[in-house]
């Protein structure tokens, strides 16, 4: 079944739900949990593994993507663990490099969703 612009929707909807999921941790409103970093875990990723990856095999895009995502996830790691450690605003300023990821993962989704 090929992809729709529904599809694409889904994966941007799962991208701002780990940057709301962040932010939570981030000002305390919920713990860091490892999963929230983790690749097999983390919604988009497992939007690529099993919708976007059977339907596009060998995409440069695809590849790129999934690099991106690891990168957003390494850096929200890392700001949670500076925010554990009590460094509150260096880890809430690391919030414009996690957008940075995220607009690059919208651009990649973009292109992706006009080949499609």
């Amino acid at each position: 079944m090929p992809l729709t612009s529904f599809d694409f929707q889904q994966a941007r909807v799962k991208q701002v739900l780990f940057k709301s999921r962040l932010r939570s941790v981030l000002y305390g409103v919920r713990e860091a949990e490892p999963a929230l970093f983790s690749v097999a875990e983390n919604p988009l990723g497992q939007w690529i593994q099993t919708v976007l990856k059977p339907q596009t095999p060998g995409q440069s895009a695809v590849r790129e993507l999934e690099q991106v995502l690891q990168q957003m996830l390494r850096t929200g790691q890392d700001l949670a663990t500076r925010y554990q450690r009590g460094h509150l605003e260096e880890a809430r300023a690391g919030l414009d490099q996690v957008n940075s990821y995220a607009d690059r993962i919208e651009r990649l989704l973009t292109g992706l969703e006009q080949a499609a």
